[in-house]
């Protein structure tokens, strides 16, 4: 088993400390599946729902006295037409670039950007002043696209090789 030292600077401060390798590759493919899937099982549960739409949640299960309780509203009443599908395929197409590992990094971003309007709708909490499991997941989805986890048995590894990509590095940022 193969032991690392990661060297790097946190809040002005050196750190140092030693991880498996092994297991560090384990650990991040579990987590992104895991994530990929709980994002792909939402969304295809609401794509093959007709009757499925955002306004339920948006009108009647937000917490009494969310911070943003009229724009919730707003949003229920005006655009659900444009956030049903929204949310129904969003959820799906991300859990499928976190399970495939296909531009892993835009799946995370907008992944982490779903769970925080998910965050602030939630508001207040009813076991937490600050934090929520949506911003674990927030959270999560940073580290694993810092990690570049779609490399690991995923397509970002194959389309980084391909000339388009070589040509224009600046793809890279969105896969890993």
């Amino acid at each position: 088993m193969t032991t690392r030292q990661l060297d790097s600077e946190l809040f002005g401060r050196d750190i140092t400390f030693e991880y498996s390798e092994h297991w560090v590759g384990y650990a991040l493919l579990a987590l992104r599946l895991i994530m990929g899937w709980t994002f792909f099982y939402a969304g295809i549960i609401k794509v093959v729902n007709p009757k499925w739409s955002v306004r339920q949640f948006l009108l009647f299960a937000i917490p009494e006295g969310n911070p943003f309780g009229g724009v919730w509203v707003t949003m229920a009443n005006e655009w659900a037409w444009l956030l049903t599908p929204l949310n129904q395929v969003g959820l799906t197409l991300i859990g499928l670039g976190l399970l495939t590992g296909t531009l892993f990094r835009l799946s995370a971003f907008f992944g982490a950007m779903m769970m925080m309007f998910y965050w602030a709708a939630h508001m207040p909490f009813d076991n937490s002043l600050i934090f929520s499991e949506h911003m674990v997941y927030v959270f999560l989805l940073f580290g694993l696209g810092a990690f570049g986890a779609g490399r690991i048995l995923g397509i970002d590894a194959k389309l980084e090789q391909l000339d388009i990509v070589k040509q224009n590095p600046r793809l890279k940022i969105l896969m890993g």
